[in-house]
């Protein structure tokens, strides 16, 4: 039976328990000493695939670790998973659907069937209505409701219909296209419309409403005040269909809205939405970066999908990331995981990655409905390099818990100034380092003495300056933020995550706990602002309901 039928208690494998040995063993592993013992550590734990380089030797593993990690992703039947994964079989088990967004990077000679039919051609169909917008756009054919040009496109949508397209129109911006601005509408708070639509000119303004059902809370509202704005500026009803896109399998009511049917971009719904960038989801990209480097976003992705599928596990980047991750969840008990990107433009990067993570992975039942026996996704946490040296990596060099953290730095950078670039990666390098090194009590009383302290104050100074050091981390260089490598490295991480749960025994394609917060609010919206209505559920939700209403005024 497959794995998504019938998952296995992880915990029950001979490999598993080969692993709860094997940690006893590495109680007292050093880094320090295994670089000094192994002069090609570097080498072996080090690789490349699709334009990234991944050096994982500040890691708490030998090569042992390595091996009983892939023998433990063997015997999950990783294999026949990610087989499973890219035919399109029900893997999203809860909602009996595939997760089949890898086929929206798939060349077009490609078949991949739901239900007996091959999706590919319409896969390809949209990936041309994208090239016409994108081209009548750019060429200024396509006009506003006073014939002037489009020069703003504001995305609506929220969760994985924005995350995604912002991190990467943002982490491209040096590909951008001139003449056209892209925008983002995520938060239902009116003070981010309002912000928004001061800079914006109703003639020359294009809104993209990304909503599966067409009815997301969020979303919905955003489009609705963007359409009564539009309208007071000028615009028409007649002309409404000039101003807004549809992203939605919701035809019926997008078209109530009043945008034309020619303007509405399917969404399948064996695509979920922290999956959806590379879908018309993704059409705000397009416009941002051109067509064309969207096809090589989409290319990169592609190409870690094949690294992925086809690569042995001990050399498979995904596959490798994921068993680190398992091996300091599981192992060592670590709760969170740091990503940390040394790039200005890759600034949204761990906001899209706690997504993808977090909701994909935080699950505390099996596919089969079963209790989960180990813990599952971490926190996912992080920000951009050289500010959170001034911020949270105290924690991480002497904080009580073991954060594993992902370093993600480019060798290029696209606006290099005076020696900031060298500086950015030095910084970047030396703090893995320094995770891996800290620093020793003797090291610590050496330092403070070289200073001509007394021997008092070097005693009272030094435990303060002892870093443990052996915390572990990864470092995945880019040449550059590329489409191609940016879609490769996005990929990278959505296998990661796939990888995870399968060896979990989770559903990483569903998302069941993001939907009672949004039915218990339309209860307490109702309590708000309507009158008789029955008390909360609880004391403390009426106590705020009745703070509200004792000081709000319309």
């Amino acid at each position: 039976m497959a794995y998504y039928q019938q998952p296995l208690d992880v915990t029950t494998l001979p490999a598993w328990q080969a692993l709860l040995k094997h940690r006893q063993d590495m109680q007292g592993f050093s880094m320090r000493e295994a670089f000094a013992d192994d002069a090609k550590r570097f080498e072996r734990f080090s690789m490349s695939a699709s334009g990234i380089f991944l050096d994982y030797s500040k890691n708490l593993l030998s090569t042992q670790t390595r091996d009983l990690l892939v023998g433990l992703a063997r015997e999950a039947g990783l294999q026949n998973a990610i087989e499973a994964l890219f035919n399109g079989e029900r893997v999203n088990a809860s909602e009996g659907r595939p997760a089949l967004h890898t086929a929206l990077r798939r060349p077009i000679g490609d078949c991949v069937k739901v239900d007996g039919v091959n999706v590919m051609p319409d896969v390809h169909r949209v990936l041309n209505q994208m090239t016409d917008i994108v081209g009548r756009i750019h060429s200024n054919l396509w006009r506003g409701y006073s014939e002037k040009a489009i020069t703003d496109v504001v995305n609506i949508g929220i969760g994985g219909s924005f995350l995604g397209p912002q991190l990467v129109s943002e982490a491209l911006l040096p590909f951008t296209q001139h003449g056209v601005r892209c925008h983002y509408l995520a938060n239902i708070d009116g003070s981010e419309f309002h912000e928004l639509a001061a800079k914006l000119n109703a003639e020359t303004t294009l809104f993209i409403v990304s909503s599966k059902s067409f009815g997301t809370l969020e979303t919905l509202k955003n489009a609705q005040a963007a359409r009564t704005w539009y309208l007071a500026r000028g615009g028409t009803e007649e002309k409404l269909y000039r101003h807004f896109i549809a992203v939605t399998s919701n035809n019926q009511a997008a078209i109530e809205f009043g945008i034309r049917e020619k303007n509405i971009f399917p969404m399948w719904d064996w695509v979920g939405g922290r999956y959806s960038l590379w879908s018309a989801i993704g059409l705000p990209i397009a416009l941002a970066i051109g067509m064309s480097n969207f096809k090589e976003l989409l290319s990169g992705a592609y190409s870690m999908d094949t690294h992925f599928r086809s690569t042995p596990f001990e050399k498979n980047m995904p596959v490798l990331l994921a068993l680190l991750g398992v091996w300091y969840g599981n192992f060592w008990g670590a709760q969170s995981q740091a990503f940390l990107p040394y790039d200005h433009y890759l600034r949204n990067i761990t906001k899209h990655l706690q997504q993808l993570d977090m909701e994909s992975n935080g699950k505390r039942v099996r596919q089969d409905g079963s209790p989960v026996s180990v813990e599952t996704g971490p926190v996912i946490w992080g920000g951009v390099g050289c500010n959170g040296q001034h911020a949270y990596h105290q924690l991480l060099h002497q904080g009580t818990q073991l954060i594993p953290a992902d370093f993600i730095v480019p060798v290029v950078s696209y606006n290099p100034v005076a020696d900031h670039h060298q500086w950015l990666y030095a910084n970047c390098l030396s703090q893995s380092q320094a995770l891996m090194l800290g620093k020793c009590r003797n090291e610590a009383e050496a330092e403070l003495r070289a200073k001509g302290l007394s021997e008092d104050e070097v005693q009272r100074l030094a435990p303060h300056k002892v870093i443990p050091g052996n915390r572990p981390s990864n470092t995945l260089v880019l040449e550059r933020i590329s489409p191609r490598r940016l879609g490769a490295l996005v990929a990278m991480y959505e296998h990661k995550v796939f990888v995870q749960s399968v060896i979990w025994g989770i559903n990483a394609f569903d998302q069941w706990g993001v939907e009672l917060g949004k039915e218990l609010g339309k209860g307490v919206y109702q309590r708000l602002t309507g009158w008789d209505q029955p008390p909360a559920e609880d004391a403390s939700t009426q106590g705020l309901i009745d703070f509200f209403r004792g000081r709000h005024r319309g």
